[in-house]
């Protein structure tokens, strides 16, 4: 608003530079580049990565598969075993020798972790293969993936302003420095005989 009060208070005015018309011209562009082409960019950013990370989701659901293992023996447990995978990343995880049966029948053991807190032998629990039987991670959710999707626009809404903002500053600051030094080539013309007039020397 300050840009467009700006280009109409110079309108006509002769103290007006053309400096000042190009500033105030950078300004509002500036303005609208941030309010409707940063949010575009955005947007579109933030739909291609949803597009992206849902058809992730769809492909681990179905390579990935839900498994109910069972507890052979508890592991030494180590203080630094933590979730990986876990929102507070700091849940502390078991480690047992655990039994399983892939998906297409093969049979599998091996050390895993889990979420029991003192596990014994013949807890289950479940966990997730490939379709070989190996152990895998938790495949994405669809609202994970949405809100790093979320994430991904905003962030490059706001990477977007935030470079239109520095290039009209930079752009600016330029026109600063060309003005000022204009205005030294002009003092020093003027030079020696300036405040002298009528002075008698």
């Amino acid at each position: 608003m300050r840009a467009i009060r700006g280009l109409w208070r110079w309108r006509g005015n002769p103290l007006c530079r053309t400096t000042d018309l190009a500033e105030a011209w950078l300004a509002l562009t500036s303005l609208l580049l941030i309010v409707c082409v940063a949010p575009l960019i955005g947007v579109l950013v933030g739909g291609a990565a949803q597009s992206a990370l849902q058809r992730s989701v769809r492909e681990q659901h179905e390579m990935r598969h839900r498994v109910t293992a069972t507890v052979v023996r508890a592991l030494e447990r180590s203080r630094l075993t933590v979730d990986p995978e876990g929102a507070s990343g700091d849940e502390l995880r078991s480690r047992v020798l655990a039994a399983w049966t892939g998906p297409d029948g093969s049979r599998h053991e091996g050390p895993v972790l889990v979420g029991i807190d003192r596990p014994d032998s013949g807890d289950r629990f479940a966990m997730w293969t490939d379709v070989r039987g190996r152990e895998v991670a938790r495949p994405l959710d669809s609202a994970t993936a949405t809100t790093h999707a979320v994430l991904a626009g905003v962030g490059t809404a706001v990477a977007a302003a935030a470079l239109v903002e520095a290039a009209r500053r930079i752009v600016v600051w330029r026109m600063v420095r060309r003005r000022y030094a204009r205005l030294e080539r002009e003092w020093e013309r003027a030079g020696p005989d300036w405040g002298r007039t009528g002075a008698g020397s």
